[in-house]
């Protein structure tokens, strides 16, 4: 069997900009794109804050101008899901399906880049606003409702997060919280009480999200006490409850991750616990507060110099 010089797990911003390195480095990659070819930046419309785009771009229209790219230097691409990395012995063993039949390639290096998901309420209406007054990035969407009123869900820090940045654009952001009791570190809870456009919704969960000519028009609340029905005028919804990083395919793995499920990786390095073995984007503990493409595709560049630079010293 040949061994390849390095897999590539995940096909977003991170590790596309890692295919593209690792390309133009004659290490002729190959890509695992995953059931989500392209990462969350397909279901995300306008892209206005990627540099090199001072019009803007449409998610989906980058994801394939960066993987125009990496294909122009050689990079290969294998439309399916890693199921497993064999670690017990080097070269290492990435194993896929192909239509049920268990294929394996070797590999020197391997670079995860399976990045993160958001956590949804998946309460009725929200599937259809998607991208239409729902989102999950504050960063991202927060400009275009700028003089709007504004929702966030969470109680945590990234919702203080997400409502004092809002505050930027909107005239009201209203925090709902389900429970009286607020997770948020005690700083970030004192900021978001003392700013004047941030208004509280404690003890409500989502009943449903209403829509008027397909955009969001408001937001049914069930109050945790009696379960009374209050419907808010909104026209955003930012939903702050978390992220799950793509990590499910290492849970027999060596490979160590943080106590969320993240991929931690060595001070100013991509490297993960085990040699070879490279991480980067929104899948990692040391990205994981910013969760931006830009961020992520300059992890991506560090992993693929730091896998160039490994495989340098074993040869």
């Amino acid at each position: 069997m040949t061994v390849t010089n390095v897999v590539i797990i995940g096909s977003g911003p991170a590790g596309l900009t890692a295919a593209l390195y690792c390309a133009r480095g004659m290490l002729d990659p190959i890509v695992f794109t995953g059931e989500l070819r392209g990462g969350q930046l397909m279901n995300t419309t306008d892209v206005e804050n990627f540099p090199g785009y001072p019009d803007g771009v449409q998610g989906h229209e980058l994801i394939n101008q960066l993987e125009f790219q990496a294909k122009k230097f050689g990079t290969k691409f294998i439309d399916e899901n890693v199921i497993n990395i064999d670690e017990t012995s080097t070269p290492y063993k990435v194993s896929y399906s192909d239509f049920g039949i268990i294929k394996t390639i070797e590999t020197h290096t391997v670079i995860i880049a399976t990045g993160s998901s958001p956590l949804w309420l998946n309460a009725p209406g929200e599937q259809e606003l998607k991208n239409k007054g729902i989102s999950s990035c504050a960063v991202c969407d927060g400009a275009f409702f700028k003089d709007k009123t504004v929702c966030v869900i969470g109680g945590g820090d990234s919702a203080m997060e997400d409502a004092l940045f809002l505050t930027k654009f909107c005239t009201e952001v209203h925090i709902i919280v389900r429970t009286s009791r607020i997770r948020a570190s005690k700083i970030m809870h004192q900021r978001a009480l003392e700013n004047p456009k941030i208004h509280w919704k404690i003890g409500y969960t989502v009943d449903k999200w209403n829509c008027e000519d397909d955009k969001l028009e408001s937001v049914s609340l069930k109050s945790s006490e009696d379960e009374s029905i209050f419907n808010l005028k909104c026209q955003g919804g930012f939903i702050a409850i978390g992220h799950k990083p793509q990590t499910d395919f290492l849970k027999n793995s060596s490979i160590k991750l943080d106590s969320d499920g993240y991929i931690e990786t060595e001070q100013n390095s991509t490297q993960t616990s085990l040699p070879g073995i490279f991480a980067c984007g929104d899948v990692t503990s040391s990205n994981k507060r910013y969760k931006q493409a830009i961020t992520a595709s300059g992890q991506g560049c560090s992993a693929a110099l730091d896998c160039e630079k490994y495989l340098e010293s074993i040869q």
